[in-house]
């Protein structure tokens, strides 16, 4: 009996050892996470987009998207990010290429993007908006009236969910002028090179007070945008949500539109409440 009883005893205590290196294994330090502080820095790719994500005359990294992210990083006890503005198209292959860390930029949750890279849960929701001359000339209220008036020229950024929307209610590809960013939209139709600039609702915030008037497509769904991971770094981006989600949920949103004078705040929070996931954007994304 006492050498049975030896046995067990023995056998709960290797139990016991092997159970406490699991659970030393399981909590040690993310890889990715670890890299990052060592390095000191967080890479993110971003895109000019004041009052969102902008460089100030100091030469800092500004803006309420930046700012956001920027208290996800510090909840996650990570470095401050060092900003990469970078064209949008740029943005999934740097990111492949280990140029950045993730892309904070805003990009929208589609189904080829998925296929690509993870997702965080969305921090920007719109339907697509037609931004036009003051007065709206052409009368315009939905993308699908442009497909069925061939004379009407849409520009838009190359990749973004507004495009295929546009391209999907069958307006014509020689109706479409391709534009790198959003400031070169506005300026496009500002300076009358097309009649309407398809993008976000909210991406363009103000736009009377830079010479433009806003329709929003009520008839368009509702796309969502977040930060880009890539795909082996789920844990960094389950960690990266964990955060984003409480801030949203405590009204961050609305107080940083504030602060940069974005007057959009309670419509981007009540179009946000409607997500938790990005696969609530995209069934299946990851």
């Amino acid at each position: 009996m006492h050498f049975v009883d030896l046995k067990v005893a023995l056998l709960g205590m290797l139990l016991a050892v092997v159970g406490c290196s699991f659970l030393s294994f399981a909590k040690a330090e993310d890889p990715v996470l670890a890299s990052m502080r060592k390095a000191g820095e967080v890479k993110v790719a971003l895109a000019s987009n004041p009052p969102y994500q902008f460089v100030s005359p100091t030469g800092e990294a500004k803006g309420a998207g930046i700012d956001l992210q920027s208290m996800v990083l510090k909840r996650m006890d990570l470095p401050p990010l060092t900003p990469s503005f970078t064209q949008w198209d740029a943005m999934i292959p740097g990111l492949q290429a280990h140029q950045f860390d993730f892309v904070g930029a805003g990009l929208s949750i589609t189904e080829s993007r998925c296929k690509a890279v993870l997702f965080s849960t969305p921090f920007y929701a719109a339907q697509t908006g037609l931004y036009l001359p003051p007065g709206n000339p052409k009368h315009l209220r939905s993308v699908a009236e442009v497909a069925y008036r061939p004379e009407i020229k849409l520009s838009a950024i190359a990749t973004s969910a507004q495009l295929t929307y546009a391209q999907k209610q069958g307006v014509k590809p020689e109706q479409i002028m391709i534009v790198p960013d959003i400031q070169a939209g506005a300026a496009s139709v500002i300076a009358s090179r097309a009649d309407a600039f398809i993008v976000g609702e909210f991406s363009i915030p103000n736009p009377r007070q830079k010479g433009l008037e806003l329709v929003v497509d009520h008839q368009s769904p509702v796309d969502g945008s977040g930060a880009a991971f890539r795909k082996e770094d789920v844990h960094f981006r389950d960690a990266f949500n964990k955060e984003l989600s409480a801030l949203i949920r405590s009204g961050t949103i609305q107080k940083l539109y504030e602060k940069y004078g974005i007057g959009d705040g309670d419509r981007e929070a009540e179009l946000l409440a409607k997500f938790t996931k990005a696969s609530d954007i995209v069934p299946d994304c990851e």
